[in-house]
């Protein structure tokens, strides 16, 4: 299920935010448990933009691990490298201070 689906632009906006921040997201050998779920959505409510990581003891590709948090999560997969991944969801908090606003794709005619 998807709930939003990002473009190239946003896509690229979100990666280039996504270098400046630490990976606190970390997928061990339990793969994506209920734990990591509850991590990921708390930092994803705080943050809306997080890096994670899968350890070399996981079962599970950076891939497979970010396709499986990401509906869990309801969250976007914004890219996969190595054994790094980045999630995006946009915070429910209204009242959020640094809320990340993404840029506004505008379709050609």
């Amino acid at each position: 299920m998807k709930f939003m689906e990002l473009t190239s632009k946003q896509r690229a906006q979100l990666r280039g935010l996504a270098n400046s921040i630490d990976t606190i997201l970390i997928v061990g050998k339990d793969g994506v448990s209920d734990n990591v779920v509850k991590q990921a959505n708390e930092a994803l409510e705080a943050r809306e933009l997080i890096k994670g990581r899968v350890l070399e003891n996981s079962l599970l590709s950076a891939r497979e691990a970010a396709e499986e948090l990401s509906p869990a999560t309801r969250s976007e997969v914004v890219q996969v490298i190595g054994t790094k991944f980045v999630l995006y969801r946009p915070s429910h908090n209204p009242n959020k201070k640094d809320k990340i606003v993404l840029v506004a794709d505008r379709k050609r005619k």
